[in-house]
């Protein structure tokens, strides 16, 4: 009999960056092991099209609503599945009742599984108001109700492994066989240094913003940031591209050299290198503070660059620019550490073996 699992996501299904590298990408190769699934989001179409708009609150709040009545609707379907994943949270609001009737009542094996540091307030500047409603108690909780934790990187499996014994290192982790799957031509004429996040993300690109103002005085390049809002930085080198997942790849491949500048803070240290790990896939070096997992997956000199200062961040830059063939040399074994370590097929065995 074939192992039947539900998927409780936040968001619909090829929407979000952070359930298509955890586990949309994976959905195949559970096929291929003789699992079947089925997924169900808090957040539906409509929902999704206003979530993180300025505004809409009537739209928000009966979004809302629509998204708590499907999940205590889990109550009457759930008991069919054999496995439940849940990926961050069930519902960003409310006690943590439908979790406690999964894991105790039914008695389902829940694998929770998470890539930030979930447990801090963290939310959009567009949804402030609403802020006080979220509750940060459910990672814990989910966390002890969970037969199996999965999370990308050791500094979030540390804080899982205080409340569950079987947790699981999970990369976050990129397809280079069917989306990730050509390679940066380093021989471009001019030199592109890339960026690409969320507008939320951006904020950890301002500190370079001296260095980039140094560096465009005595040298020709172009600062390519690709994000869904224009940073609206004062620089001579910025070319803005809306981020679009149809020519996502694309525009990646305009990059000779991708940056990921942290600051130092417990939700950085969360974070799972997938701005580095989209870059190197491609075979654009990446250039990345030395927080968290950065400093597993790039190789300093070998296949990236890790930048402590800005002091540092300059020179590494200056040092590219200068000199091209020590960047073409750094992007042949960017791709390589990807394929081997952070790609779906090297990690697939570990993400089907949650389920078993």
């Amino acid at each position: 009999m074939k192992l039947k699992v539900l998927f409780l996501i936040p968001y619909p299904s090829d929407t979000a960056a952070s359930q298509r590298f955890r586990f949309e990408q994976y959905l195949s190769g559970l096929n291929s092991a003789g699992i079947n699934y089925d997924i169900s989001s808090f957040w539906d179409e409509k929902a999704w099209r206003i979530l993180y708009k300025e505004g809409a609150v009537l739209g928000k709040t009966l979004a809302t609503i629509r998204g708590l009545l499907r999940r205590y609707a889990l109550l009457f379907t759930a008991f069919k599945y054999d496995r439940i994943f849940i990926h961050r949270e069930l519902y960003p609001v409310g006690p943590q009742f439908v979790e406690w009737v999964l894991a105790k009542v039914y008695r389902k094996k829940i694998i929770y599984d998470f890539d930030d540091a979930v447990w801090l307030p963290n939310f959009a500047a567009n949804n402030a108001k609403f802020a006080f409603l979220k509750s940060y108690g459910h990672v814990v909780k989910l966390c002890k109700y969970a037969y199996r934790v999965s999370v990308g990187n050791d500094y979030l499996a540390d804080h899982a492994k205080q409340y569950n014994s079987s947790v699981v290192v999970n990369p976050t982790t990129i397809d280079t066989d069917n989306y990730h799957n050509k390679i940066k031509d380093q021989r471009s004429e001019k030199f592109v240094i890339g960026w690409t996040g969320t507008h939320s993300t951006l904020r950890y690109l301002t500190g370079m913003l001296p260095v980039f103002k140094k560096l465009e005085e005595e040298f020709d390049f172009t600062l390519m940031i690709i994000s869904d809002q224009d940073p609206g930085f004062k620089l001579k080198s910025l070319q803005f591209v809306k981020w679009n997942k149809d020519t996502e790849i694309d525009d990646l491949l305009k990059f000779n050299i991708g940056l990921m500048p942290l600051s130092q803070d417990k939700w950085a240290n969360g974070k799972c290198g997938f701005k580095a790990l989209q870059y190197m896939s491609l075979g654009v070096p990446a250039l990345v503070s030395p927080i968290g997992v950065n400093t597993k997956i790039v190789d300093h000199g070998l296949n990236g660059f890790i930048c402590d200062s800005l002091e540092e961040w300059e020179q590494t830059l200056r040092d590219c620019l200068v000199d091209r063939e020590k960047v073409v040399a750094v992007a042949k074994n960017s791709r390589k550490k990807i394929e081997d370590y952070y790609s779906v097929k090297s990690n697939n065995d570990n993400f089907v073996n949650l389920f078993n």
